[in-house]
């Protein structure tokens, strides 16, 4: 069974950082796009970065400069770094990912969500 487990939220400050990670396990070929999304409590859930398998990386206009967002392909890991961090930053974050299986259909899956609260 293939799944995504989150780690890494937390409570922070204003203007502080923090580093989210998802790992993929299971029975993979390969992982393409890696993505991070969040939800914050009465909106709906909004893409924040993702990347691709070659490295190409996409953020919404609300965080660029102040996240980063990696992976590590032999992990099969992707990571959002979130520096400058701002009360509306506030939000469950969810990991995605697409994955190969080399004898079954693609799997577009979801992490369990991990809770970023920016608050002094």
């Amino acid at each position: 069974q293939v799944q995504l487990v989150e780690s890494g939220g937390g409570l922070v400050q204003p203007g502080g950082s923090l580093k989210l990670s998802c790992a993929a396990s299971g029975s993979i070929f390969r992982v393409d796009v890696m993505a991070w999304y969040r939800q914050a409590p009465g909106k709906e859930r909004e893409l924040v970065a993702s990347i691709t398998s070659g490295g190409t990386t996409n953020y919404a206009d609300s965080v660029k400069g102040r996240f980063t967002i990696s992976r590590d392909n032999a992990k099969n890991t992707v990571y959002v770094e979130m520096s400058s961090l701002k009360p509306e930053d506030t939000a469950v974050y969810y990991c995605y990912a697409k994955i190969v299986q080399r004898f079954s259909r693609d799997l577009r899956l979801w992490g369990q969500g991990t809770l970023v609260t920016v608050s002094s």
